[in-house]
Order: C-alpha cells, then structure tokens, then sequence
C-alpha cells in the first residue's frame, strides 16, 4: 500500500452542475411547450461528461502534489474506502498521479490493478442510474490508467447509448423543473450512499484477499522453516555418524600407536613449559600429541589430537614433544602420548 495529498483543482463537474443543466432545460420545455428546442440541452450534457478526458482525469490540483504528499493521500483514502470518488480526493486519482512521477514504480501499478475492477463496476452503476458526468469521469481514469482496457470500449458505448436513450426520454416526458430537481436530488443522494457501499465492499474484499495473501505467505515460510530443520538434523546426523567413524579411527591409531610407543625408550622428555596466561588464571588441562620418531632417535613430527581446553596448552604441548629424544630404532614409530598441565604441580 501507498501514501498521496493534494494542489491546485483541475475543473470538475459536481452535482449541482448537473442539476442546474438538466433544471434548465425542463424550464426551456415548459415555456416554450416546443419538442424541438429540448435535443439543445443533450449536446450540452454530453459536452459537460466529455470535458473530462484522459488527460484531465487527474485534476491539476492532484499532480501538483509532491511524491511523498501523494503517497500519504492515497494511503488515507485507500484506508477511508475512498478508493474512485470523490473527484480529486480518490485513490486511483493519486494513483495516476504518482505513477505519472514515478513510471516504474511496482507499488503503485500493483495499487492500479487492484483498484480498476471496482472502477468498472463503479461506471457501469453511474450509466444505471444515468449519471453520466460520474461515468464519464470514471471512464477518463479508467482510460488514462489503461487505454487498452478491455471494458473500456464497452463502457463508452454504454455511456453514449444511454445518454441518447436519457436525452430521448427528456424530451418526451418534460418534466417541471420542482419534479426534476428533486429527481437530481434523490439520485445525488442515491449516488453518494451507492458510492460508499461500492467502496466499502471493496475494500472489505481487498482486505480479506490480503488476508489470505498473508496466509499462503505465512505457510510458505513455516514449510520453508521445516525444511531447514529437516536439513538441519540430517546434517547434524551426518556429523554424528562422521564423529563416530573418526573416534572409532582414532581408537584403532591409539591402540597401534600403544604398542608402537613400548618399543620406544625415552632418553629425553623435558616437560612442557606452563603458558604464563593459564598459570596465572589458575588453569588446568591435557593435550594428546601424536608424534613420530625417526630412526635416529628425534622427533620428526609432531602434532595436537585431542585437547582440553583446546588451544590453551597446544603449542607448549607440541614444543615440548619436538625435544624428546629416544633410543634409535630401526624404523620410524609414530605414537601418542598425553600431556597433563597442572598449575599446582
């Protein structure tokens, strides 16, 4: 959803202008009491309804509104269900007007196609109760957001159609000007009252879509979340699995290795030097080092298998073992042996 707000007006054609059209020419009839004198007021009303065009259907006023004041306008009135009407304070007016800004904007054409359906149908309500200024307003928008429309030219026809048929039954029926002033009246009235059933209806329908909307996207990230997880424990299992296969290894190298290591007779071992920083901290622990000794007796290789804590006493551990020295032996042996660090010894 978007935001919008307002400047100067274009010209509009409200109720009272509509009235006062058709107030003057059931006068003219019943002065005159001449049929031919009525076809004048049709032109006048099909002029009055084809004033507003595609290029006027959003007023001046609108599109002389900043970007961000049109986006909290059309907010408010999409919110307010003032989503077609009343000129120059309507969604799909602010809309239009944004998009005329901001042509590649996915939010408010997103808002436009949302919004056009209910146009439509708004149209073909005003042709019903023949008001055809309303229509041809509506037709206008609905133009200017999509010419290629497919109702678009169905409506026009509808409009001019039964605006002759209006036109026709006028003259025959010449009516007094108090009966069709109440008329235009009852039908301002009828107009307003339809219009806001229109646009609440519409708006409740918008609003259960986006409900649903939520509901598939909410199911669509719990059914993501449940794949990670499954992902999650398989890896996990995985792991477990590796670590098994890896301490049943090193079980397997231990017990070689042990028996390597009684071959071996140690001429050298000096301990391990303690790290100041765990002496000082009071810090005890062990580390595995896995070593190899040549065939004259020294170290070749050294390095940490297993520590606790890890990497406190490593590099002490491995230092230390790199100085051993054994009695010569015929071929290289590798084996283990565990170093204890104990800051009370």
């Amino acid at each position: 959803m978007t935001d919008n707000t307002l400047a100067r007006p274009v010209r509009r054609w409200p109720s009272i202008d509509r009235t006062v059209l058709v107030l003057g020419l059931a006068l003219a009839l019943a002065a005159c009491g001449k049929k031919e004198e009525a076809p004048a007021a049709a032109p006048a009303a099909e002029q009055a309804a084809a004033a507003v065009t595609p290029q006027t259907a959003v007023s001046s006023k609108v599109s002389a509104m900043s970007v961000d004041a049109l986006r909290e306008a059309a907010s408010k009135a999409y919110t307010e269900n003032r989503l077609y009407a009343p000129a120059e304070d309507n969604a799909v007016e602010y809309y239009l007007a944004l998009r005329d800004k901001l042509p590649g904007d996915a939010a408010v054409s997103s808002a436009l196609v949302d919004l056009l359906p209910m146009t439509v149908i708004a149209i073909e309500q005003s042709v019903n109760r023949e008001d055809f200024a309303e229509a041809q307003r509506l037709a206008a928008l609905l133009e200017k957001a999509d010419a290629s429309h497919p109702a678009l030219t169905r409506l026009k026809e509808s409009i001019t159609a039964r605006q002759a048929e209006a036109a026709k039954r006028t003259e025959q029926q010449a009516l007094t000007a108090e009966e069709q002033a109440r008329k235009q009246a009852e039908l301002e009235k009828q107009r307003l009252a339809d219009q806001k059933k229109q646009q609440e209806d519409a708006a409740k329908k918008l609003a259960t879509q986006q409900v649903a909307d939520r509901e598939a996207a909410q199911k669509r990230e719990a059914d993501q979340r449940a794949a990670e997880q499954r992902a999650s424990e398989q890896r996990e299992a995985e792991q477990r699995a590796a670590q098994q296969r890896a301490a049943q290894q090193a079980a397997a190298t231990s017990s070689a290795a042990s028996s390597a290591s009684s071959e071996l007779r140690a001429l050298s071992t000096p301990a391990p030097r303690f790290p100041p920083e765990a002496l000082r901290s009071g810090q005890s622990g062990e580390v595995q080092v896995e070593f190899t000794v040549g065939t004259d007796g020294t170290v070749t290789a050294a390095r940490v298998v297993r520590a606790n804590p890890p990497r406190i006493f490593d590099r002490e551990a491995v230092n230390a073992v790199r100085k051993w020295r054994f009695q010569p032996v015929a071929a290289p042996v590798t084996t283990r042996r565990t170093i204890g660090f104990d800051p009370g010894q």
